[in-house]
């Protein structure tokens, strides 16, 4: 039997992607968020909510472009530090050691220790409540090749991301591989392609 556990922002999983912008004297600045994810393929995009009171908020709409870092489980301390430390009052690439890296295409900075990188020209911004959503168009991505297979596509394990819970507020790192999308579900019995 399940148990209601109310009205909350519970899902499974969340990301845990570092935002980065440059405020308005071009000093460049990351935060961490859990809220976001791809929300269209053509053109493809993905978006990122933040609190207005959030420094890289205003960065964001100054700039209208933005870059994900998506850090290794390696990198767990720095992506959490990110988040609690505020770039009004820290250099946080200072006190962490971290590269910050000029976009080429957008005007926004991304983490060059990080081992994936998405750059994003801001297209919408939709008013939720407590949220703003920013819907950015991915102009590129960015990996390195450790974390690409054999074939030139991201390999999840090699990439190592960090997932969050946000019940408990706990990191978690990825598990074991349960079988191919779009293929794995043909397996049951008295499948037939309706597409």
């Amino acid at each position: 039997m399940k148990k209601s556990l109310g009205k909350k922002p519970l899902a499974f999983p969340t990301p845990v992607w570092l935002v980065g912008t440059y405020d308005k004297e071009g000093k460049p600045n990351v935060m961490t968020v859990a809220w976001g994810g791809i929300c269209c393929s053509k053109p493809v995009c993905i978006n990122v909510s933040l609190r207005k009171e959030t420094y890289t908020y205003d960065s964001i709409i100054e700039r209208k472009a933005f870059t994900v870092s998506i850090p290794s489980d390696k990198h767990v301390k720095e992506a959490d530090y990110f988040g609690i430390a505020t770039g009004r009052k820290t250099d946080k690439f200072a006190v962490t050691g971290l590269t910050p890296v000029r976009s080429e295409l957008v005007d926004a900075p991304y983490v060059n220790e990080f081992p994936l990188v998405l750059e994003c020209q801001m297209t919408h911004k939709v008013e939720i409540g407590l949220h703003t959503l920013f819907i950015g168009e991915i102009m590129d991505i960015k990996a390195e090749e450790s974390v690409l297979d054999e074939e030139g596509h991201l390999d999840i394990n090699n990439a190592s991301p960090i997932l969050y819970a946000p019940g408990t507020r706990t990191y978690h790192g990825i598990g074991k591989t349960l079988g191919k999308a779009f293929s794995i579900g043909k397996e049951i019995q008295g499948f037939e392609n309706k597409s």
